[in-house]
């Protein structure tokens, strides 16, 4: 503020002192703006537009004006007594003080005053009628006097004024004497988060003590006003305040203190180095998760976005699906993306598959895994991400003697990439190339998401994680929802084996054929599903409800981004979408416990079985003994109706 005795233009300002070279010594206005932010606590800000000429307004922000000192060397900075500028700024002016960069909130370190009790909710002192009257009261004031202001509480009624309605500017000492100080509330817009007042309050009492001595040896009641995002005062804290007498001790030893401090937790000044907001790949890298931070700030404070930063993803394909999955990781904070592929670019994808371009076609086309890889290091440098050239053994496509090296060596890396990540995405052409992942993956206890698309439809669904299959089965059909350990596969719903469903099939068939907006909106579900999962209190057990429009289901079950289902499964010719869940199946070809512990047992000796026919997984599920009951059935069935029809012919 600009001396205590000017009340109708009180207001905090600050001073900044700024070290840097090359520049003229000389004094610049300054704005900085605080608020009160329920999320991150007390903040201060300084941004690029404190040097307007006006300072930006937006609603709930209180705006401070400073003064900005400029040094040529950061010898005199060093040299520069800041005791001695700290006091001089004080008696000057109750302002602040910047840069090497070190932030001072200069006030008197005289007189001591206490809390009689702990402060209390601002609810406790006034009912929602007088809250709206106080709401409305603060908003009516100039911008320039909602940093300290008085509220008057008469009866039922609340009047918001500006200092000088209550002590007079005119004068410079004010005696306090005729005011009925239990009606009077004197007010400050305070920036913390905590039970503690903010900075502002210190410097509030020293004006009014300054300005009006009679307040001292009495009590105060002070609000430190805290609104939210939505206008709420809810958050607003009343402090009971008791000011001592004062002494001749007192006035002499009187100072300024307000230096803050450091990372470190002591008394120094801060380093900016300008290198790091100018190079262009660390200003990519701040910039891109902007919209994340935003979500977190005014939608989703609850929002953990290291969770994503840390989290490895190994998207195996690198097609239609695999390039959009990957741009929404991106986009959603994702840092570690491998991809796996042992296909090229051809001249058809760059139109549907958005990592490529025409340079990726040329000389016969680059390995897509490398090219996707570079791609999104072009699109964010900072990306940690790589590529495996691996092609994927599946069941029915048996393995000759001399493809036997090159099968040992697929499997390792496909094991290892699922062992060293932490989300499998299974965005593969067909249905057995998912099958050998599948197992790895339910092997050692990773997500699994799943997308898989049709000419017009498309589904994508989460693996079961971390329970076993034994009494999965009727606990969780009786149940309104399954947990997430016990949801089923992409197999879980067949009682067939995978084959060669490329035999017999003419290159052209071979293709997928997809309308192209299939692929992005199945890409995009995935890793929202992912995200969803990442953000549940449950993580990977996230419960999956059966029926989903059962108005009994227990939002409890919701997370932050709200229910996490199994299955997605849409139609676009019809634009609908259908949750599907199911529970793990005891006899999965590929989840099941008698599938994973023959893998675990056997390793290579039992995929080479797998791999030479698919049949072999039916046997040892009992799935072959399950289709000649299922036979068996049919033919006694037939045989009833027949004696039945000779029966009434007769």
């Amino acid at each position: 503020m600009r001396g205590v005795n000017n009340l109708t233009n009180w207001g905090p300002t600050t001073r900044f002192l700024v070290g840097s070279t090359g520049l003229d010594e000389a004094k610049k206005d300054i704005y900085g703006r605080y608020t009160y932010r329920e999320d991150v606590g007390t903040v201060f800000e300084v941004d690029g537009t404190s040097f307007n000429k006006l300072p930006e307004t937006e609603q709930h922000y209180i705006n401070v004006k400073g003064t900005l000192i400029n040094v040529n060397k950061l010898e005199d900075f060093k040299q520069s007594d800041k005791s001695i500028l700290l006091n001089n700024s004080g008696e000057e002016d109750l302002k602040k003080y910047r840069y090497y960069y070190w932030f001072g909130f200069p006030c008197r370190n005289q007189p001591t005053v206490y809390m009689n009790d702990e402060p209390v909710s601002i609810t406790t002192i006034f009912n929602e009628q007088q809250l709206e009257q106080l709401n409305k009261g603060f908003n009516s004031l100039d911008l320039t006097q909602r940093h300290y202001f008085t509220i008057t509480k008469n009866n039922d009624s609340i009047t918001v004024d500006t200092l000088s309605k209550i002590l007079d500017p005119k004068k410079q000492v004010e005696s306090i004497k005729g005011i009925d100080l239990s009606m009077i509330y004197f007010a400050f817009t305070d920036p913390s988060g905590t039970s503690s007042p903010g900075w502002p309050m210190r410097l509030f009492i020293a004006a009014l003590l300054d300005h009006c001595p009679d307040l001292y040896n009495t009590d105060i009641n002070i609000i430190g006003l805290r609104c939210s995002a939505n206008g709420s005062l809810q958050k607003s804290q009343v402090y009971n305040i008791k000011i001592p007498q004062i002494s001749e001790t007192s006035k002499g030893s009187a100072g300024w203190v307000g230096w803050e401090r450091n990372e470190k937790g002591a008394f120094g000044p801060k380093l900016a180095v300008m290198s790091s907001s100018m190079d262009p790949i660390k200003l990519a890298e701040s910039s891109s998760d902007l919209n994340m931070r935003l979500m977190k700030w005014r939608l989703v404070p609850e929002l953990d976005l290291d969770v994503m930063k840390r989290t490895k993803c190994l998207l195996l394909g690198a097609g239609t699906l695999g390039c959009h999955v990957a741009r929404n990781l991106l986009a959603w904070g994702f840092r570690n993306i491998t991809f796996v592929d042992n296909a090229k670019v051809s001249y058809s994808n760059p139109t549907r598959q958005v990592l490529y371009t025409h340079q990726d076609c040329l000389n016969g086309g680059q390995k897509k895994a490398e090219a996707a890889a570079n791609s999104l290091k072009a699109i964010l440098p900072t990306v940690n991400s790589k590529s495996i050239f691996a092609h994927i053994p599946m069941p029915g496509y048996p393995v000759g003697e001399d493809l036997m090296e090159e099968m040992y060596n697929n499997v390792k890396l496909i094991t290892d990439a699922i062992v060293e990540h932490d989300v499998v995405f299974l965005l593969l052409d067909s249905r057995e190339a998912r099958w050998l992942p599948t197992v790895i993956a339910a092997l050692h206890g990773k997500i699994v998401i799943n997308a898989a698309l049709g000419f017009d439809s498309y589904l994508v669904m989460r693996h079961g994680v971390g329970l076993n299959v034994a009494g999965a089965g009727g606990e969780g059909l009786r149940a309104a929802t399954v947990p997430g350990g016990r949801l089923g596969c992409y197999f879980c719903n067949d009682v067939t084996a995978p084959g060669n469903t490329f035999a017999e099939r003419t290159l052209d068939q071979q293709c997928t054929v997809t309308r192209p907006g299939v692929a992005a909106i199945a890409g995009a579900l995935a890793v929202e599903m992912l995200a969803a999962l990442l953000q549940h209190p449950l993580g990977v057990e996230a419960p999956a409800v059966y029926n989903p429009d059962n108005k009994e289901i227990d939002s409890v079950d919701d997370g932050i981004l709200g229910s996490v289902p199994h299955s997605i499964r849409g139609f676009l010719h019809s634009y609908q979408t259908v949750l599907p869940t199911c529970a793990k199946f005891t006899q999965c070809i590929a989840c099941s416990d008698v599938v994973l512990n023959a893998y675990k047992d056997k390793g290579t000796e039992f995929l080479l079985k797998v791999f030479e026919s698919g049949k072999y997984l039916e046997r040892i599920t009992g799935l072959e003994e399950l289709h000649i009951s299922a036979e068996m059935n049919d033919m006694l069935a037939f045989s009833d109706d027949e004696d039945q029809g000779n029966i009434d012919n007769e």
